[in-house]
């Protein structure tokens, strides 16, 4: 079944860091990547770009409303994800607690409802 790991972190925290804080989080994300593809769960992943290039659209009255930004405006931020194909919840979660997003801000997990299930 596919889970998609999201992470969510302070946006900004990333440019707070010294080089090397910032060097030792990209190496603990490319051994968590590689990690996952050993194990052939890794279906894909991204880093999403600030929430400055963020656009929401909403219907109102039936026309598009386009606003600037994200959705949420909280203090944590959507910042990127992982697809994974594993067995079950209990696994995806043993992986999400092995991200390094989880030590500097949260990962929620959740189920991908695949549209070959919908379509039954």
């Amino acid at each position: 079944m596919q889970y998609l790991l999201m992470i969510y972190s302070q946006e900004g925290a990333w440019e707070q860091m010294s080089d090397s804080e910032r060097q030792q989080g990209v190496a603990a994300y490319q051994a968590y990547t590689e990690s996952l593809r050993k194990a052939d769960v890794l279906v894909g992943s991204n880093r999403l770009q600030n929430t400055s290039a963020a656009t929401t659209v909403r219907l109102v009255d039936g026309k598009p409303q386009v606003l600037d930004g994200p959705y949420a405006d909280s203090k944590e931020q959507l910042a990127g994800y992982y697809l994974i194909d594993v067995p079950n919840l209990d696994s995806a979660i043993a992986w999400a607690s092995r991200c390094p997003g989880a030590g500097h801000g949260l990962m929620e997990v959740r189920p991908i409802w695949e549209m070959a299930d919908y379509k039954k």
